[in-house]
């Protein structure tokens, strides 16, 4: 198994910078320093966040795309009470320097992805969304050339905005509805799949109010077999359930519909639908390393030896469940942006992580969409002729925690990781510190990183035992009381 450092995208990338007649420095922005995060730009409405800040960003990724060469980019925005506006001043800046915009509309995070990647006269994308967010966060998810922007992409976006470095013209807009295209290519992911087998399953599909719902109407009514909606109706107050499938919590509605009504499975989505949840007939959350375990069966199956990537909060048994398959297991950092990077640096055909990003790269485009994951799942259970149930359970046994998220000042949290690496580097500890610290011992391995999207930390332990799972969480207990900090109970 290889472990592989965040990549860094924008010195010689194809991100890299060219002169560009029409540029000239004028007014200038600067952007709340917490929102200007590792793989997207998210912050809360009204506080870090508001109609100035997108407007700001449309200056600056219009003078990005213009220096790289490009002039057109496609917008879309997700279900949140926020976004129409904040879309409308994205929209306003993209213009004002010179960027020809065409707007997709409301709908989930993949359909910008595949707007971008499918339509050849765009070199760019912009999705106003606050993903699985509190309801009054937002945000941006960007992509250029195919790449998501992140890390120092972002950074440098910011420094455009700070100088005031902005090209000007005056671009052009038109709007483009791709939503049926966007079920068309969605429903290839069922192709070769035993139609009669399809017939006879029985779905359970849950959108939580979120962005997903109106393509998760026109999916399933394009798809063979029995499927029931739950919150289909795209409300940003989220009336029902926040939308956020990796909280078991947030699965009880789905978890109840799947047992009342003896389905096969139900799939859940977060707010903008790159994440998926996943609950199997007995009821059982499968979470998202356990559902990259079940794709990689199904992937390395048809493309034996291909590279899987997976984030570092995966457990281990996930990468030995991968290396048993025949497929090369690779270890990179969380982030759906720095995931993405690294299945291009390396070519690989799968990439997942625990959050329940599920990137695919045989037959898609290589970036996170639940939507899709939810087809290339029911047509795993029909190829295999198996329930989803069964696939989880070919993991080799072990115990593991959720990954357990808790608050932590943003001006404390990398300082707390940077605290404990350094006594356990002192202490001569077996440690990956890729993305925070993943520290091996006897018993196991526990994790404890700095979130990139809040103020917080994330652990998480896996062992054996039981017993071996209680002394790896009294570790990180430990190295967290010497930090002054604790994870509530």
């Amino acid at each position: 198994m290889r472990i592989l450092p965040v990549a860094q995208q924008w010195e010689g990338g194809p991100l890299a910078l060219r002169a560009v007649e029409g540029k000239s420095l004028g007014m200038s922005h600067r952007f709340h320093p917490s929102i200007l995060r590792e793989y997207d730009i998210r912050g809360v409405v009204g506080d870090t966040l508001g109609e100035a800040d997108g407007y700001a960003l449309g200056r600056s990724f219009a003078t990005m795309v213009r220096q790289s060469g490009g002039q057109r980019v496609v917008v879309g925005y997700d279900g949140r009470l926020s976004s129409p506006v904040l879309e409308a001043a994205l929209v306003d800046g993209l213009t004002a320097s010179g960027i020809d915009v065409v707007r997709v509309g409301l709908g989930p995070t993949p359909m910008l992805y595949y707007a971008e990647a499918s339509a050849p006269d765009v070199q760019g994308g912009v999705q106003v969304t606050g993903s699985h967010n509190p309801g009054d966060h937002n945000g941006f998810k960007i992509v250029l050339a195919g790449l998501p922007v992140h890390g120092a992409a972002i950074r440098r976006l910011g420094d455009i905005a700070a100088e005031g470095d902005w090209c000007r013209g005056l671009g052009r807009i038109e709007r483009r509805d791709v939503l049926e295209a966007y079920v068309e290519r969605l429903l290839e992911g069922l192709a070769g799949v035993d139609p009669d087998h399809l017939g006879r399953l029985r779905i359970g599909w849950d959108a939580g109010n979120g962005a997903a719902g109106p393509v998760m109407e026109r999916l399933t009514a394009r798809l063979p077999g029995e499927h029931h909606l739950l919150f289909s109706e795209v409300d940003g107050r989220f009336p029902n359930h926040h939308p956020d499938p990796t909280v078991e919590a947030n699965l009880a509605d789905l978890q109840a519909l799947v047992a009342a009504k003896n389905l096969d499975f139900g799939v859940a989505f977060d707010g903008d639908a790159d994440r998926i949840g996943v609950v199997d007939a007995p009821g059982r959350p499968i979470w998202g390393d356990e559902l990259l375990a079940i794709f990689a069966q199904d992937v390395l199956s048809r493309h034996p030896g291909a590279t899987v990537i997976a984030d570092v909060k995966a457990r281990q048994a996930v990468y030995d469940r991968i290396a048993a398959l025949g497929g090369n297991p690779v270890m990179a950092p969380s982030g759906h942006s720095l995931i993405k990077t690294v299945m291009k640096e390396t070519g690989a055909l799968l990439g997942g992580e625990t959050s329940a990003h599920v990137f695919f790269a045989d037959d898609w485009y290589g970036f996170d969409d639940a939507l899709y994951a939810a087809v290339r799942l029911i047509a795993t259970c029909v190829r295999f002729e198996t329930s989803i149930a069964a696939l989880r359970d070919l993991l080799p046994p072990s115990v593991a925690t959720p990954e357990q998220r808790f608050a932590v000042p943003e001006e404390r949290k990398f300082a707390a990781v940077d605290e404990v690496r350094a006594r356990l580097e002192a202490d001569g500890c077996d440690i990956v510190a890729i993305d925070g610290v993943r520290v091996k011992t006897a018993d196991g391995w526990w994790l404890l990183r700095a979130s990139n999207t809040q103020a917080a930390l994330t652990a998480r332990a896996e062992s054996a035992t039981q017993e071996g799972l209680a002394r790896l969480v009294a570790q990180i207990d430990r190295q967290l009381g010497l930090c002054g900090l604790s994870r509530p109970d």
